[in-house]
């Protein structure tokens, strides 16, 4: 092939691809698309795409000096061709030195900032547009036509193509069809792809409300009359208009879910959805995942793009239950969509932002983390700019018998049972016990007291669980090998077996020092075995 010779588009190659492309619903399949089939010509050596978006690596950029402003600036977005020198050697990377252009710099900035093409008939001829004139002679490159994308007047990006021959006016019109067409694929494509965005995140968000409109249904919500219920209150109250971050700290059972419920529901944001992740369940290898999402196929086993726990929570909040529990080599990660606005799902280069208000729980001492090394110190200060406390059931005597009141009220309607009340001395009992579960502990004993009523109330023991009563301590445990033990002292022993290895482990679950693995099992579901039981993990 030499450079006498003209480009020229086959017909029905051309029509084919343009239906191909009106079809597309993926903006990088579209891309794709063009690139591939536009390089398969056997007179075209490179295709490009670069797309009009912000500026993402101005510190970085090779062509920072030549840039006039900082805002915008063409990414490479799709790239396909094949060295005549080397025939395994592909220009399929996006990560070169071309994967920006500042607007208005060189051939590919000033087609975007003009929206003029650039043609170079002949490059032995004219190569003032061209970057490497002795790259193109070495690979036999004789012609180059830059397009603009164009789409209702706005400028989408450039679509470029490097010939083996001379560029005539027939390819040149044919090519500004192609980027026009182009252009208004990619429209169509950003809206599909916008749609799936918010039908994914309408779906993760009726799945999430489900799930939070249960809960609501099941807890007791602010019932009492301590002072120490008043003030957390009172800081609800407070904070919950602002679109400060809160952490909300105190023992397991106290009730934090719930205190992150009132702050969104009491917020701006109360018609956008509140979503919440356990932190301590979410296995370190699918944090990412977990948290930002995934496309079909970034990893085995995804099968399905799905949408993360920011995704689903845009505009709302976000509940970061048991946040101590992040492993500190994944902190980073959370520190810095916290900070930035904006994260990238698993397999997507797309940068997506996001604005969400962060509500973090946790039952551990936060500060004792930090000067531990367990907690970085700069997400602590993120998440910690309203501290709320909530204070253990131990320590509110006052709202007890109100809410033992309400939960046996919500059992017996739940298991359409007659009503029922609390005798004097099972009320006095309730105020004796030390609630190491706090406010959980108490719903259970009462559901439980609930469940075993049908005997009549007066006769059923309040305190014939797990936890036992403060007034008896409970039987001693011969192991012997001819003892049988009842399934409530095997969920003692067990409870036990578990206390013991958190206290040898300082508390912790994750990791190889942890009492997951000290007991041999996963950290989820020791994780969900402590919260059955009612333990309280030490503090550290």
């Amino acid at each position: 092939m030499t450079a006498e010779q003209t480009f020229h588009f086959s017909n029905m190659e051309i029509q084919s691809l343009l239906l191909a492309m009106s079809e597309q619903r993926s903006t990088q399949a579209l891309f794709s698309l063009v690139v591939d089939r536009l390089s398969a010509f056997e007179e075209v050596a490179l295709v490009r795409i670069w797309l009009v978006k912000e500026g993402d690596i101005c510190s970085s950029c090779l062509m920072a000096d030549e840039c006039p402003s900082r805002e915008l600036c063409l990414h490479l977005v799709a790239s396909a061709g094949r060295s005549s020198r080397d025939g395994s050697a592909e220009w399929n990377r996006l990560d070169g030195k071309f994967k920006r252009f500042p607007m208005g710099v060189r051939k590919v900035g000033h087609i975007a900032a003009t929206g003029q093409p650039v043609v170079v008939e002949s490059i032995p001829d004219d190569s003032q547009w061209i970057a490497h004139p002795e790259w193109a002679q070495e690979e036999g490159i004789n012609g180059f036509a830059g397009q603009p994308m164009r789409f209702h007047g706005e400028i989408l990006g450039v679509l470029a193509v490097f010939t083996k021959t001379r560029i005539n006016k027939p390819a040149l019109d044919i090519l500004r069809i192609l980027a026009n067409h182009a252009a208004t694929a990619l429209a169509n494509a950003r809206a599909f792809e916008q749609i799936e965005d918010l039908k994914g995140q309408l779906e993760a968000e009726n799945s999430y409300l489900r799930e939070e409109l249960v809960k609501a249904s099941s807890y007791g919500g602010f019932i009492g009359r301590s002072l120490a219920l008043q003030r957390t209150v009172q800081q609800i109250d407070l904070v919950a208009p602002t679109d400060a971050n809160v952490l909300v700290q105190g023992e397991s059972g106290t009730g934090k879910e719930l205190v992150a419920r009132e702050l969104h529901q009491r917020s701006s944001r109360k018609s956008k959805p509140l979503i919440k992740v356990n932190c301590a369940s979410v296995p370190k290898e699918l944090f990412a995942s977990e948290f930002f999402g995934h496309v079909k196929g970034a990893f085995t086993g995804a099968h399905a793009s799905r949408e993360g726990k920011f995704g689903a929570a845009n505009g709302g909040t976000l509940f970061l239950d048991e946040v101590g529990e992040i492993p500190l080599e994944l902190q980073a990660q959370l520190l810095r969509v916290l900070q930035e606005g904006e994260y990238e799902r698993v397999g997507e280069e797309k940068v997506r932002k996001v604005d969400v208000r962060i509500i973090a729980a946790t039952n551990r001492d936060l500060e004792k983390e930090v000067r531990a090394g367990r907690f970085r110190e700069d997400l602590y200060f993120r998440l910690n700019v309203f501290p709320i406390e909530v204070s253990p059931l131990r320590e509110r005597k006052e709202d007890i018998a109100p809410l033992a009141e309400h939960f046996l009220r919500q059992s017996l309607k739940a298991m359409n049972r007659p009503a029922l009340k609390f005798s004097p001395e099972q009320l006095a009992e309730l105020l004796e016990y030390n609630w190491p579960g706090n406010v959980r502990e108490l719903q259970n004993i009462v559901e439980r007291f609930a469940i075993s009523s049908i005997g009549g109330p007066a006769h059923t023991r309040l305190f014939g669980g797990i936890g036992g009563s403060t007034k008896a301590a409970p039987p001693v445990i011969q192991d012997t090998p001819e003892a049988v033990l009842t399934e409530e002292e095997m969920l003692r022993l067990q409870a036990r077996n578990i206390e013991k290895a958190l206290e040898r482990c300082g508390g912790r679950i994750y990791g190889p020092e942890g009492a997951a693995a000290l007991l041999g099992l996963k950290p989820t579901t020791l994780s969900t075995r402590i919260k059955t039981l009612g333990i309280r993990r030490p503090a550290k």
